[in-house]
């Protein structure tokens, strides 16, 4: 099995060009012993709860061998000479070094020795030089290469792929990983540094950084830095399992013993986290949503919990800041309402808007901050203007709702550069792009990208690449589609096509992957102009 859940891009010249290679120090191998010695100890326990049940078998069993050991040596009198010479009779016995601990195939973790540097080593021989230049060219990232990430699930191992996408000699590779301790289901990009040193002193607003908060079905929320390779452990964890730190050794310890607790509360998350949404007028702040039911806003200075709210009856699915009001949440459930709230009265009474069915995504229209948009789990899209409320939820009252999908829309979004440019996916492994105008949307083009069913549809940030939409699903590949070399997108967004003179062919860059959907691939639209699965616009109601 291989699917990818969530995918974000890192606009260009946020990413480190050298990314740093993580090294082990000692407060690292102190970790490393006290995981182990966890371990240990939950092994020891689990052999003595066998024990305890099989008490008298065991006992029972030992005295039989006892007694078999009697009669084989009165049977056999004295031990060969060549057994006594090379001590056969112990072959089997556990060896163990001179701390009396088991010697394990590769060695044991507690023995390692720690060096500063390569040459204080003397087991190493080919000491840093031309390998290290070679390797550090390899992770070598462009001014103008874009970064994007996805959050996969491959065999039952769960792991960020960060891929490096190059536009102009048309590549995507992976470029490294980061592996999770959970099925990721959300990914937010941060363009702040978070950790241990941002928690010893406030951060400068000015500061630039490159790191990705990730919610998995665990409550708590992993903070890693994108421009370190091969890291083990996060900058930050927020939510219990952190306490502030990842990497305080008492913290993790104490962690450990505590038992999780389901009831939701005011300091951390008790359940999946659905949502992330990273607030980029105040950039130290990020909010969260989970299937416990609340919301909660993270101080990244602390990484601790500034403010919980409850807002919904049920799971809390999707989150967007307001673009010019920046302290107002947009929130959607699947108690079927929507929520638009000023973060600095939780108790004043937040506008409410209803819709047919469970809440999808919501988003707000970058190109016009009064409206924004709700995707509903039976395929409905709903356009409303955030100073139109009504009087109850249930009142409808968009400006327009279109049937996009015959099923739920998966993943949705708004282009940033082009005004009036929608994506929409659905579980019927359909992509279509529309265009917004005075009259209404239209649709423009409709494609199976073969990714299986679609989980995640993202444009590209930068307006040298704002045709560029990223596409993942449930076969675990990435597909990135220029869609500017689409014909019918170049006729309906003609003024803002850069002109290409001679035959256009279309570009879909992505990686292959050997695992694919359990579900037979069908097209299920038909072939229109250019190869395309170009179709007529689906219905629209207006109010």
């Amino acid at each position: 099995m291989s699917m990818i859940t969530a995918t974000a891009w890192v606009p260009r010249g946020f990413a480190a060009r050298f990314p740093t290679k993580y090294e082990v120090d000692k407060h690292e191998l102190e970790l490393i012993k006290l995981r182990l010695d966890d371990a240990k100890d939950e092994l020891d326990d689990a052999k003595m709860g066998e024990k305890g049940e099989k008490g008298e078998i065991v006992i029972e069993n030992d005295r039989e061998a006892e007694d078999n050991s009697v009669k084989m040596k009165e049977a056999d009198g004295d031990i060969d000479d060549d057994l006594r010479e090379y001590d056969l009779e112990h072959y089997d016995d556990e060896v163990v070094d001179e701390d009396g601990e088991p010697m394990a195939m590769f060695g044991n973790a507690k023995s390692l020795a720690y060096h500063e540097s390569n040459a204080d080593d003397p087991y190493i021989t080919l000491q840093d030089g031309e390998d290290v230049d070679d390797e550090r060219e390899e992770l070598q990232v462009l001014a103008s290469d874009n970064m994007l990430v996805a959050a996969k699930v491959e065999d039952e191992v769960a792991h960020i792929e960060i891929y490096v996408y190059e536009d102009e000699a048309d590549n995507l590779y992976v470029h490294h990983d980061i592996m999770l301790p959970a099925i990721p289901l959300c990914v937010e990009w941060l363009d702040i540094p978070v950790g241990k040193t941002s928690m010893e002193q406030p951060v400068d607003q000015s500061s630039k950084g490159n790191f990705l908060a990730v919610g998995t079905f665990d409550p708590d929320i992993e903070i890693w830095d994108l421009d370190t390779v091969d890291s083990m452990y996060p900058n930050a964890i927020l939510g219990k399992g952190g306490d502030g730190s990842a990497t305080e050794p008492k913290q993790i310890k104490k962690a450990k013993k505590r038992k999780k607790s389901k009831k939701a509360n005011d300091d951390y998350h008790v359940d999946a986290i659905l949502a992330l949404a990273a607030n980029r007028n105040h950039r130290t702040l990020l909010a969260s949503s989970s299937a416990d039911k609340t919301i909660k806003l993270w101080d990244l200075n602390t990484a601790k919990c500034a403010k919980s709210y409850s807002y919904h009856t049920d799971k809390i699915c999707s989150l967007a800041w307001h673009p010019k009001q920046t302290t107002v949440l947009l929130s959607g459930s699947y108690d079927k309402t929507v929520v638009a709230a000023d973060m600095r009265a939780p108790d004043a009474k937040a506008p409410r808007w209803g819709v047919e069915s469970d809440v999808e995504s919501v988003k707000w229209d970058s190109h016009d901050s009064h409206y924004f948009y709700i995707t509903t789990e039976n395929g409905l899209i709903h356009y409303h203007d955030s100073r139109v409320i009504p009087s109850k939820p249930e009142a409808l009252t968009p400006v327009w709702k279109l049937q996009a999908h015959d099923q739920a829309i998966s993943s949705f979004d708004v282009n940033p550069i082009i005004p009036g440019y929608l994506v929409t996916g659905s579980f019927d492994k359909e992509v279509k792009l529309w265009n917004v105008q005075a009259s209404g949307p239209s649709m423009v083009v409709s494609r199976n990208l073969d990714v299986g069913k679609v989980f995640s549809t993202t444009f590209a940030p930068d307006a040298e690449v704002g045709f560029r939409l990223a596409v993942a699903g449930s076969k675990g590949a990435v597909q990135i589609w220029d869609t500017s070399t689409n014909a019918a997108i170049r006729r309906a967004f003609a003024d803002r096509v850069a002109p290409m003179e001679g035959e256009v062919k279309e570009r879909v860059v992505g990686i292959s992957v050997g695992s694919s959907d359990s579900e037979d691939d069908e097209d299920t639209g038909s072939e229109g102009e250019d190869g395309q699965n170009d179709h007529n616009a689906e219905s629209m109601d207006e109010d």
